[in-house]
């Protein structure tokens, strides 16, 4: 139950800022642990944890006070009576609610900035939680100024070195708006999931790899852990709190500690405490109605892309504005926190904020972005390519999928002297592609012509444009697979016929490279395209992309014009070095598929449960499969109950759930089993209330809004 106060405290203005802020050290500790019960006072070198816990607080730089806040549970009065001990204040508040005793702990003591410190980090840092304390007070009360100050947040540091900061303003916000269990019991959450409105910053640890190493006490495993390390440490207590390269130096003397209890999981009290948020009640998304209001005055359809705007997602029902991602995990601009099965439109293959890609482009950062001329790692990651991609002898890059299914296209009327092209897929927004869709508004006729359409699956419909036009197909480009299988003999037969009638065969990777296999569908399937396009997942995130293919055709790019200043751009190039490495040094491939089965296998036995086998469809691979939907049976005689109908009540029904799916389970390296199963449960509801709007006819109960409608056509579902 929340804490509320009718108290507000103002945001400074630089007039407002006289005094230096006055900052205290909050640690929050009790005696009731479920895994380790009385850890607070169990001893390390004769003193007991607590102590040394408020030993490092009261040596942070810049902290005027410590404080500890414990429960008023009675089992708590032991923490009390040793507070006492340690000549230090101990406040008790509610036992579960943690928020509401920050805030009670703020206004005792009157303090501008808070550091939250736990009292399961006996080797805290006071130089390291110094930095935390010090980047709040530079520009404290000033406009801009950072609210919200962790370096907790990312995880870079040991986990045990852990110290975040906030102003007396955003701890009251919060106070005051957070209702989830986790935003109560774990006081950060709220802000956390909120970043960009508090202007948070985050704090990385100078070193790699250290994410892995835990200092903390939470089992009896940890417990023994520190012992151990305490023991070893160079003069013991009395030489004052360890720095934390002190600890770090006896853990490369004895590298064995660690083993002590590398098997416990980071922060698993608030995983747990999250499991339970979903049961609070349905996400609401008011602030991406703002914010939708707001980008539609200065942006056409107020989103840069068509499937990731109001016309893919039902206003009022489910997100429009991200603020950021961990994992396999999105927080939208309202701080719910949701499973993403949308991955970006599929370039996160490994997850967002995935350690190893950005630690890469964080060194690459500090050395430049883009250069007045070439630098090597274009070299690196062309070489990198030809050795996975099966048809890629050389290779140019580009920025997005458009960009190098475009230049494919453009070789291959350069290299054959022909002009019209067998489509069969989608194949990004230029005019030669998009001219033969709907949404071929703006492109001139004369251009529409030269785009022919053929069928997947159907060697005949693609036989029958060649015997059209014998002399004057350049190529056929194509989606190796989408959600229907390649039909035995199909790829080959395509392969064989371009061949025989003097054209290039194109696979358009930008899906399924990086995804299905590393070297694409064309390394699965075993057929060999001419060119290949691969993009998305190549980078994790980052705008890259590739034209990728035979020497001879390549090489017509020494006349044919592509070219784009941001072609070599660095970032992205270190990023998809990054991505291929981890990609084939761990089991990245592997996971996408066994956890895409997972997910595919609990759906469908959710849709025979439901009844819905004829109205809702799952196809494709597992790494990448489509969820389609059939009109509801009697359609138009007795009901409106289209596919348009469904999908839109379905994205709504599963963004209240806390699942972001538009119509794919577009799998990620990072997706845990919880992941798979909170969006199982998700599925579970809302397959239920579909199956309740068509047994009863109406479906108007949950349809809020218009109905979502295709961008265009192209594959099936």
């Amino acid at each position: 139950m929340s804490v509320k106060m009718s108290t507000t405290v103002p945001f400074l203005s630089d007039s407002a800022q006289i005094a230096p802020p006055k900052t205290v050290a909050v640690i929050q500790a009790r005696m009731g642990s479920s895994r380790l019960p009385g850890k607070m006072l169990k001893t390390l070198a004769g003193y007991s944890v607590l102590a040394w816990v408020v030993r490092a607080a009261k040596a942070i730089p810049g902290v005027d006070e410590v404080v500890v806040a414990t429960s008023v549970s009675e089992r708590d009065t032991a923490l009390a009576d040793a507070c006492a001990g340690l000549d230090v204040t101990c406040l008790r508040g509610p036992e579960e609610d943690v928020l509401a005793r920050y805030r009670m702990a703020a206004e005792q003591t009157n303090a501008d900035i808070i550091l939250r410190l736990t009292g399961d980090c006996p080797l805290l840092d006071p130089q390291v939680a110094g930095l935390v304390a010090h980047r709040l007070k530079q520009a404290f009360g000033k406009a801009g100024a950072p609210r919200y100050v962790s370096n907790a947040t990312l995880e870079t540091w040991p986990d045990g070195l852990d110290c975040s900061g906030f102003t007396r303003d955003a701890l009251f916000e919060a106070d005051q708006n957070a209702f989830l269990p986790s935003e109560r019991e774990h006081v950060e959450p709220y802000i956390a999931n909120r970043r960009h409105h508090f202007n948070a910053v985050f704090l990385h640890c100078p070193l790699e790899d250290m994410r892995s190493h835990r200092w903390t006490l939470d089992t009896q495993a940890d417990f023994a852990f520190l012992e151990e390390v305490v023991e070893k440490l160079p003069g013991g207590w009395e030489a004052g709190p360890p720095a934390w390269l002190d600890v770090l130096a006896v853990m490369e003397s004895h590298p064995d500690l660690r083993t002590l209890n590398a098997s416990e999981d980071r922060n698993e009290g608030l995983t747990k405490t999250v499991k339970t948020d979903r049961n609070i009640g349905r996400a609401t998304f008011q602030a991406s109605e703002t914010l939708l209001k707001r980008a539609e005055k200065v942006i056409p359809l107020g989103s840069q892309t068509f499937s990731k705007s109001k016309i893919q997602y039902p206003v009022g029902q489910s997100p429009l504005f991200l603020d950021h991602g961990r994992g396999g995990r999105v927080w939208d601009a309202d701080g719910n926190e949701m499973v993403d099965l949308v991955c970006g439109l599929l370039p996160v293959v490994l997850g967002y904020a995935d350690p190893d890609v950005d630690a890469a482009i964080r060194g690459q950062l500090d050395n430049g972005i883009s250069f007045s001329l070439a630098t090597e790692l274009e070299s690196v990651l062309a070489e990198r390519m030809t050795e996975i991609v099966p048809c890629a002898e050389m290779i140019r890059f580009g920025k997005n999928g458009t960009d190098a299914t475009s230049a494919a296209i453009r070789l291959s009327r350069a290299f054959t002297g022909r002009d019209r092209i067998v489509v069969v897929g989608y194949h990004g927004w230029q005019d030669w592609y998009i001219g033969s869709t709907t949404r071929n508004k703006g492109v001139p006729p004369a251009i529409r012509d030269l785009t022919l359409q053929g069928k997947f699956n159907d060697i005949n419909s693609i036989k029958t444009l060649f015997d059209q036009f014998p002399d004057d197909i350049a190529a056929v480009i194509m989606e190796p697979m989408a959600a229907d299988e390649p039909a035995p003999g199909f790829l080959e037969g395509v392969r064989n016929l371009t061949q025989d009638r003097g054209a290039l065969l194109i696979f358009d990777e930008i899906i399924t490279g990086f995804r299905f296999s590393l070297g694409g569908a064309q390394a699965l399937f075993g057929v060999t395209p001419d060119l290949a396009a691969f993009g998305k997942a190549m980078g994790n995130g980052m705008p890259i992309s590739a034209i990728t293919g035979r020497a001879d055709v390549m090489m017509e790019m020494n006349e044919v014009f592509y070219s784009g200043t941001f072609g070599g751009e660095a970032l992205s190039l270190t990023a998809a070095i990054a991505t291929i490495d981890k990609m084939r040094r761990e089991p990245v491939i592997e996971t996408l598929w066994e956890q895409g089965r997972k997910l595919s296998d609990g759906t469908n036995a959710l849709i025979e449960k439901h009844g819905l086998s004829d109205v809702v469809t799952v196809k494709g691979k597992d790494p990448w499969k489509l969820v389609g939907f059939n009109d509801a049976p009697g359609f138009n005689e007795h009901h409106d109950i289209d596919r348009h109908a469904l999908k839109t009540v379905f994205a709504g029904e599963m963004a209240a759930r806390r699942v972001l799916t538009g119509t794919g389970h577009n799998i990620c390296y990072a997706h845990t089993d919880a992941d798979i199963n909170q969006v199982l449960d998700a599925y579970d509801g809302t397959l239920g209330v579909l199956a309740t709007a068509i047994q009863q006819g109406d479906i108007s109960p949950y349809l809020k809004g218009p109905r979502l409608q295709p961008v265009f056509t192209v594959r099936a579902s």
